[in-house]
């Protein structure tokens, strides 16, 4: 199950495929609460316990900056999980992934790579037992074509092959098949699948999309997959932390991660082979990532099934724990979501009741589905957001899922365009045990559109995304402006200016670093 690690480099192409190896709306002005995040939760919580833990090994260590250790760790940070039956092709499933929040679109020169050191799990529970029995693996490896420069782009790039491109990155797809978490066979999907760049901006850039196509890649199972980055398609007000708003609700609204881009990974895959059967079409998903200990062996960092469970429903106490862990054992979360502390503190800030405890209610939606909708037969609780793959999309998807009508939408798997803080901050809120609420955050769409094909994501925000900023006349640009319009000294000309001035500059540098040499001698000294 290890992950290739060797230094391949060269052209990226779709790579081999099929080596199987057999082993032994609303506004502001409503009650919008807070973002909640608490919703999100819900899902937190968990269920069930025992079996025997998979192959790679817990660490600790998924949202947006949820937990203490993944917080300094943005490569193996998972920051939310999608799983929907495809618009455009219902006959397949789309599940999509992200990691490293947060990203400054001009970032650079470091711009943003997944790390070659980690295994990129998507996770497929197809029978309710709340084990793995599909595994998708991708791992990367990342090539320079020239370490003689610190640009990511040495020009304009036209193609992901294109020699301007100087960092790249490339990856490869393993299917893995479990049976009650034993091995039973490692089928290789594809190798050296190219990975869309970050977007650096318009100079270097001019057609991101035509990069964009060039990393969906079509394998030979009739799946198809994408990796790269993306606009962060999660929308919410994230500023619930500062103690709810501190009790005022005019500051709500706010899309907290507008203008931040993530690294996406999109996988579609025909519906028979996701399910167990026809019979039994529900499945329940989730990703992890896994990284290299200091002795070799992987250990599990992340881990992510519905959103923000691990940032408001588990304490403190149990946030890494969370994400070193799995699904069958997670009965040992369960008292956070039967006993949440959210509602406790909408209670004592905004004055509204919370929900009688135990809250069986969250139980039985989040960790075992809705019975008739996305509950499988003899399910084990757990948290994994749960898909019926035979539910079709919605020729008019409604925001807020399940709770408006759209059984095609969250709590049964999530679309891109399900507003999940709303609606799980309104089940957190009793929604259904009879009270009845219109909580929100009053951000009700994400900033950019979604696409109507495959991988559906927004593009990602440029780096040059923001205009040219105004001068007053004293800035070195400007300065630099009167240089190339002036004559230089003497009648000489412009190119003789820029190139002296260059040159005067050049010798003063020069001086100042023999200086520096000077001294250093002059006092140099041994550490120990």
């Amino acid at each position: 199950m290890d992950a290739h690690t060797d230094g391949r480099s060269g052209r990226p192409t779709a790579g081999r495929t099929g080596r199987t190896t057999p082993l032994p709306g609303r506004g502001v002005g409503r009650r919008s609460l807070a973002t909640l995040l608490c919703g999100a939760l819900a899902a937190g919580g968990l269920a069930a316990a025992g079996v025997v833990a998979l192959e790679p090994g817990a660490a600790s260590a998924s949202s947006h900056r949820e937990a203490p250790l993944i917080s300094g760790q943005p490569q193996y940070d998972n920051t939310d999980v999608y799983a929907f039956v495809s618009p455009d092709k219902p006959d397949t499933t789309t599940l999509v992934a992200n990691w490293i929040p947060f990203q400054e679109p001009a970032g650079g020169p470091n711009f943003y790579t997944f790390a070659e050191d980690a295994q990129y799990d998507l996770h497929v529970d197809n029978n309710g037992d709340a084990q793995s029995e599909l595994i998708f693996r991708y791992t990367f490896r990342t090539h320079t074509k020239n370490e003689n420069t610190f640009l990511y782009n040495t020009g304009p790039v036209d193609s992901l092959d294109d020699p301007d491109l100087n960092i790249t990155q490339t990856y490869d797809i393993d299917l893995i098949k479990l049976h009650r978490q034993k091995l039973v066979s490692k089928t290789k999907l594809a190798d050296d699948v190219p990975v869309a760049p970050s977007n650096v901006g318009k100079a270097s850039m001019p057609d991101y999309g035509k990069l964009r196509s060039q990393a969906v890649y079509k394998l030979s199972n009739g799946s198809t997959t994408f990796a790269g980055q993306a606009d962060d398609p999660f929308f919410l007000d994230l500023r619930v932390f500062d103690l709810l708003y501190g009790g005022d609700l005019s500051e709500v609204g706010r899309d907290t991660l507008k203008g931040y881009n993530v690294n996406s990974i999109a996988l579609q895959v025909p519906n028979d082979m996701l399910t167990e059967s026809k019979e039994q079409p529900v499945v329940g998903i989730w990703s992890t990532t896994q990284r290299k200990d200091a002795r070799g062996h992987w250990r599990q960092v992340s881990r992510l099934g519905n959103p923000l469970v691990n940032e408001v429903v588990n304490p403190q106490k149990d946030k890494d724990r969370f994400n070193a862990s799995a699904p069958w054992d997670d009965a040992q979360f369960l008292k956070n979501v039967t006993n949440p502390e959210l509602p406790k503190l909408i209670e004592a800030i905004y004055k509204i009741d919370a929900p009688d405890e135990p809250r069986d209610d969250l139980v039985d939606v989040f960790l075992k589905g809705v019975k008739g909708l996305n509950q499988p037969p003899s399910v084990r609780p757990a948290e994994e957001l749960r898909l019926n793959t035979s539910i079709k999309p919605a020729a008019t998807p409604k925001r807020l899922g399940v709770l408006d009508g759209d059984n095609a939408g969250f709590p049964n798997g999530r679309r891109l365009t399900d507003d999940v803080v709303d609606e799980a901050l309104q089940v957190m809120e009793g929604e259904l045990v009879g009270s009845k609420n219109d909580l929100g955050d009053a951000v009700d769409a994400n900033d950019k559109k979604f696409g109507g094909s495959f991988p559906y994501l927004a593009e990602p925000t440029a780096g040059s995304r923001g205009a040219t900023a105004k001068t007053d006349g004293t800035s070195v640009r400007n300065q630099l402006g009167d240089a190339l319009n002036t004559s230089g000294v003497g009648g000489g000309s412009d190119t003789t200016l820029i190139v002296t001035s260059a040159a005067a500059g050049a010798a003063g540098f020069l001086l100042i670093a023999m200086a520096l040499v000077w001294w250093r001698r002059r006092t140099r000294r041994t550490y120990y």
